[in-house]
């Protein structure tokens, strides 16, 4: 059985966000960079709910595990650095 394919887009959708590429980069640019001893989902931006749905995916190596790494890796960098 192949693995489900998605995109940063499906991600922010699921999410419940604007998931637009310039929303999506706007988001990036507004919360990163995000301080190394913050674990993804304890971000002080997500609700209860987000937050619930990435630590979900992270533990369970789920279908949207790999977006949620590329993600939090995204909201490490500073581009500005």
């Amino acid at each position: 059985m192949e693995k489900p394919v998605h995109v940063l887009k499906d991600l922010f959708a699921q999410l419940g966000l604007p998931d637009s590429t310039a929303e999506i980069e706007a988001f990036i640019a507004a919360h990163a960079p995000l301080a190394d001893e913050v674990k993804l989902p304890d971000a002080p931006f997500w609700t209860t709910g987000q937050a619930a749905f990435l630590q979900e995916q992270l533990a369970n190596d789920a279908d949207w595990a790999e977006l949620v790494d590329q993600l939090n890796a995204a909201l490490r960098r500073n581009d500005s650095a």
